[in-house]
């Protein structure tokens, strides 16, 4: 396998790949080809965006709010006839 040396990498950009590393659990090298890969549109197929803005947001309500929710979005989803003719 090829290698390239990378010298003066910017303290940002340092930063930027290790964090990048830590979010996807990968090794600093991994992160580095992942984020030229996406910088160059090659590598992966592309497919569907993940995103993960919400998911400190999963789990977060009891049944009953759930259920309260739902109940809210059935109310809404109700077509009102006469709107329609």
């Amino acid at each position: 396998m090829n290698s390239i040396t990378l010298r003066d990498i910017p303290g940002e950009v340092q930063r930027a790949v290790k964090e990048r590393a830590a979010q996807k659990n990968l090794s600093l090298n991994r992160a580095v080809i992942s984020l030229l890969q996406d910088a160059l549109g090659i590598g992966k197929k592309p497919g569907k965006k993940e995103y993960h803005d919400l998911d400190h947001l999963c789990g977060r309500w009891s049944r009953r709010q759930a259920q309260q929710f739902d109940d809210t979005l059935k109310e809404q989803r109700k077509i009102d006839r006469e709107m329609w003719e």
